[in-house]
């Protein structure tokens, strides 16, 4: 078995190698367990333990990580891990792990973890200093793995307190994993010899496999990655699964700046009787900018119909989109910045009881949310149009500008 796995990932990453004419897109599989786990209360003492119980080996692909009561209790588990002989490999975003201080990468060190950096920042790579490695993946011998939104930082999980960050990951076990840990090969080889990967040649889009349909759809998932403007099939089939939309479209982003494709996508599901519900961020957020550039968007989805509700009690940074009995969450925002320059990754599910459970974490966000309406959004303040205005204009000129260097 342990052959067979290596020699599957080996084909993998081998079809993942920057010259192939079309980026790999992994087959649904079927026999997987999956369990929803909201907030850092709950995923992060799971992961934690997990880690802990680990006998030969553990995969950590992180964007965020910095110091902190979180870091400290991750690299604690992760460098007793490796010294009672665990293989540990740790790839963090050369940005994203910026504030992860000294003493504790001395820490894994000492302790025998490798630690590999996706795309030190370097003067001399100008615009490629802004690829970055967004995923957000762990990965505990051959038994669990995890993948969501969440980073290692206390916004995340404070120990013995309340999350202050809305977020999800959810444990997954069973043949899927093969899939997740060959897309983890394939970064860690390219980053052993240049430090980061985007494609050199133009990719074909990819073609998608067709998701289960009928009775048997229980445990069924695949893994679905961006890498930059070069493969994106979490969007191919975020946009296949809108224009198939039948009953509902329920999307949770925090940074809401959807690519034209994607609003059509939504102004059509809308105008075509479907159920389509925008969960995002309200003023509780790390960025207000990208908010109220993306608030430009809002009166065209409102009178197309769809239904835009703005999370109150905390930042909303959870990713996750239902499209009737199919789900797709991870790292990805579906926002045209994380699209055009991140490595993503995404679980897509049919699995009934995860839909359930998707389910039914979205409606209870949609109750502890504040409905933006047409009337509403007409009375909003002179000072927030104007930020509105200068935000949305800012990020059409960037974006046009960007777009002429292709």
């Amino acid at each position: 078995m342990a052959h067979t796995l290596e020699r599957i990932a080996s084909q993998t990453a081998d079809a993942l190698a920057p010259g192939a004419r079309r980026g790999t897109v992994f087959p649904w599989r079927r026999g997987n367990r999956f369990e929803l786990l909201i907030d850092g209360e709950q995923f992060f003492p799971r992961m934690l333990d997990a880690i802990t119980r680990a006998t030969r080996q553990i995969e950590v692909e992180l964007y965020l990580i910095e110091d902190g009561k979180c870091s400290d209790r991750l690299v604690d588990a992760l460098a007793a891990a490796a010294s009672r002989g665990v293989a540990v490999r740790c790839l963090f975003d050369g940005f994203g792990s910026l504030k992860l201080g000294q003493p504790l990468r001395t820490r894994l060190h000492e302790a025998g973890v490798e630690v590999m950096q996706y795309n030190p920042l370097n003067l001399r790579r100008g615009w490629a200093n802004l690829f970055r490695d967004h995923r957000k993946l762990l990965l505990v011998d051959d038994t669990y793995g995890y993948v969501g939104g969440a980073g290692s930082t206390d916004e995340f999980w404070l120990p013995d307190e309340a999350a202050p960050w809305h977020e999800i990951m959810v444990e997954m076990s069973g043949p899927l994993l093969q899939d997740w840990r060959a897309l983890f090969d394939q970064l860690w080889a390219h980053c052993q010899r240049s430090g980061f990967w985007s494609p050199r040649v133009p990719l074909r889009p990819a073609r998608l496999p067709p998701a289960p349909s009928g009775g048997d759809r229980e445990g069924c998932g695949r893994v679905a990655y961006t890498a930059s403007r070069q493969h994106r099939d979490i969007v191919h089939a975020l946009l296949r699964n809108l224009s198939r939309a039948e009953h509902r479209v329920w999307l949770a982003t925090p940074y809401f700046l959807p690519t034209w494709r994607v609003r059509r996508a939504l102004v059509k599901a809308a105008r075509r009787g479907v159920d389509v519900r925008l969960l995002l961020t309200s003023r509780n957020t790390d960025h207000p900018p990208i908010r109220f550039a993306g608030q430009r968007y809002y009166p065209r989805l409102l009178r197309a119909g769809v239904r835009i509700f703005e999370y109150q009690p905390k930042f909303l940074h959870m990713k996750m989109v239902l499209v009737d009995d199919w789900v797709s969450l991870g790292s990805c925002n579906f926002d045209h910045w994380n699209l055009r320059w991140n490595l993503e990754n995404n679980l897509e599910s049919v699995d009934p009881q995860l839909i359930a459970d998707a389910q039914q974490c979205l409606t209870n966000d949609f109750v502890a949310s504040r409905e933006i309406t047409l009337e509403r959004w007409h009375e909003r303040p002179l000072a927030v149009r104007v930020y509105q205005r200068i935000w949305g204009w800012l990020d059409r000129l960037v974006i046009n500008v960007l777009d002429r260097r292709r």
